[in-house]
């Protein structure tokens, strides 16, 4: 299967197991466009992402999200993913996969009686958690050794905030990742109904980044 179907089937299979198990209350299906040898992946809808590049305070930002519904799946919670790419041939140009998680939780944190029977909510319950956006990107044509990896994660919005990540990340590992660090409790729960993908991408980190803290992808399953 060409890589931008793959790519294609596995966001609209992730998104389909999160309604599934419950996990999600909004989704926009993914949609695929094509030009200048390239393939573009992105939610369905508006996708003028430039609001996240303003200097605006995160709860304006999120609001902005949210009513354009520039997302691919609206968690329980209220949580934003995104997940775009661009791809050519079988080779990952570039991609951009965020966490824009509900910067208010008071709804769940002052009323803990109603939540704490329901596994989606076990882990944002309590009141001394601080939300943070966080992002992975992938931009083969940008890449800079030890100032702008090729494959990034950036937490809270801080411009010069990029820790190396050994590859491109697919829509399954991304997921996986958010739902293993911020919805333990009702992956554990559910995992067995959110079907798996092997890792398919060759690493691109750098002898220069493995140097410093940086996050490892899964190993290559075609090896």
């Amino acid at each position: 299967m060409p890589l931008a179907n793959n790519i294609l089937s596995q966001i609209s299979e992730v998104t389909a197991d999160l309604i599934s198990c419950g996990l999600s209350s909004d989704q926009n299906f993914p949609s695929m466009s094509e030009e200048d040898n390239c393939n573009f992946l992105t939610f369905a809808g508006e996708n003028d992402l430039s609001i996240t590049l303003k200097n605006v305070y995160y709860v304006d930002l999120y609001a902005e999200l949210k009513a354009r519904r520039q997302f691919n799946v609206q968690l329980i919670d209220g949580a934003l993913l995104q997940m775009q790419y661009i791809l050519r041939g079988d080779e990952v140009k570039k991609h951009r996969l965020a966490f824009f998680p509900a910067p208010d939780l008071a709804e769940y944190q002052n009323n803990p009686d109603i939540y704490e029977t329901d596994e989606i909510y076990a882990d944002i319950l309590s009141k001394n958690i601080v939300t943070s956006p966080i992002r992975f990107d992938f931009d083969r044509d940008n890449f800079k050794d030890e100032v702008h990896p090729m494959s990034h994660m950036t937490i809270g919005q801080y411009k010069n905030c990029r820790i190396a990540v050994g590859g491109p990340l697919t829509p399954y590992v991304f997921i996986h990742f958010i739902l293993k660090s911020f919805y333990n409790t009702a992956l554990n729960v559910h995992s067995k109904n959110i079907r798996a993908h092997n890792y398919d991408f060759d690493q691109t980190i750098t002898e220069a980044e493995r140097n410093s803290i940086h996050i490892m992808t899964p190993p290559n399953a075609k090896r």
